[in-house]
């Protein structure tokens, strides 16, 4: 917890030094992947736990709407936070254990060719491991969204989108600002898509 040890100046200094030492090209690769998932009309699936729960939900949301320039005959991305299904994630959790609240819920919804964006700021959620592994043996492309060294779901994963933090509050604070810049690019992505019949047909 970096803001119990430093100011805010020296804090929010080292929330943009860490900005900087991302990846883009990973941030552009996962705008790419949705935008594939979005044009062959496939699932993305969303999964986290506690902030990164929170990360998951907001996000999902954000695909869902924000990224919308015609309310009524756009096109929609499909996407879905598994972290709200409260019921489910009550009975798996109860009744078989909390490490197969999102694997469980894969097997009723997803299908070859959907994406699933697994967040986990350390990387090791057993939860999140093993809703990865059985997504890329039944054909789902899967990203891991992780901070600190990435843990083993930078391995496992078949993209990554890593924030190189050691820092749970920062790692989680800098997966919202870089999803609010995909949300900013597909909704350019998207909107072309839109934009572009309409003015062949005014020709």
């Amino acid at each position: 917890m970096l803001g119990a040890k430093l100011g805010i100046s020296d804090y929010l200094e080292r929330v943009c030094d860490d900005i900087r030492r991302m990846d883009y090209s990973q941030i552009e690769a996962v705008s790419e992947l949705i935008e594939a998932a979005y044009d062959a009309s496939r699932f993305v699936f969303i999964i986290g736990n506690g902030g990164s729960g929170a990360n998951a939900s907001h996000f999902c949301e954000d695909l869902a709407k924000c990224t919308l320039c015609d309310f009524e005959s756009q096109k929609r991305l499909k996407v879905l936070s598994l972290t709200d299904n409260t019921s489910a994630i009550m009975a798996w959790g109860n009744d078989e254990g909390y490490d197969r609240i999102f694997l469980e819920q894969l097997k009723n919804l997803a299908s070859p060719g959907d994406l699933l964006l697994a967040i986990s700021g350390s990387g090791n959620s057993p939860n999140i491991l093993k809703a990865v592994t059985w997504a890329n043996e039944n054909g789902l492309t899967t990203i891991g969204i992780t901070g600190f060294s990435g843990g083993k779901l930078k391995a496992v994963a078949h993209h990554n989108l890593h924030a190189p933090v050691d820092d749970m509050g920062i790692a989680e604070s800098l997966h919202q600002v870089v999803f609010h810049w995909i949300i900013d690019d597909l909704y350019r992505r998207f909107s072309a898509k839109v934009e572009a019949p309409a003015v062949a047909a005014s020709r």
